[in-house]
């Protein structure tokens, strides 16, 4: 039975991922309110929506970007597939963990008042599976008047398994499932929703 890890036990077990920016950060990541999705292709033809439900962020003063996501909150609103994705794909029990690191133009967001809009490419370092790779995102970055910041992809960004080390995951899953084919080639989109941070007394 899929067992939801809370946000505050992601944050412990990534605690150096996040918290060795904490007194930098100038906006913090808004998990409920946020999404990161990937859609798998079975078959050549059928195309189904999954997401994560546990995530953990930050964006610094200085630019510095900062994402740590859950591989076990997998949710395809199918349990034993959800079970499978963890172990035999993700591997969850020996890389509990992906993390997302980057850096955002200052510029860009001093430019940021309120209501305003920009579109940029951000170079991302993304940690999967014991492997590593760069990967740049389209994204649209809205500052709200609430000072909130949403950062969504304005297009899909598209991992290749290959760069993982998932390919033989994507083949395990293809044999237990029975089914003829499984793209190996992921397309990913997000809409992150950012809470400024109270400066410290």
């Amino acid at each position: 039975m899929k067992a939801p890890r809370s946000i505050a036990q992601l944050v412990a077990s990534l605690g150096m991922l996040v918290f060795a920016g904490s007194a930098l950060a100038q906006w913090e990541l808004d998990n409920e309110h946020s999404s990161l999705n990937f859609i798998s292709i079975k078959n050549d033809a059928v195309a189904e929506s999954h997401r994560f439900d546990s995530l953990v962020g930050f964006i610094g003063a200085e630019g510095a970007v900062r994402l740590a996501i859950d591989l076990g909150s997998v949710d395809t609103l199918i349990e034993i597939r959800d079970e499978r994705m963890r172990e035999l794909l993700f591997e969850t029990a020996k890389f509990p963990s992906a993390n997302v690191t980057g850096d955002v133009d200052p510029a860009i967001l001093q430019a940021l008042e309120p209501g305003s809009v920009v579109t940029t490419d951000i170079e991302l370092r993304l940690s999967l599976h014991g492997q590593e790779s760069t990967v740049s995102a389209p994204v649209v970055v809205i500052n709200e008047s609430t000072d909130d910041l949403r950062v969504i992809s304005s297009r899909p960004v598209l991992l290749n398994a290959a760069d993982f080390g998932l390919v033989g995951g994507i083949a395990a899953l293809q044999k237990v499932a029975g089914l003829a084919s499984i793209d190996t080639v992921v397309p990913v989109t997000f809409h992150l929703v950012f809470k400024p941070v109270a400066p410290a007394s």
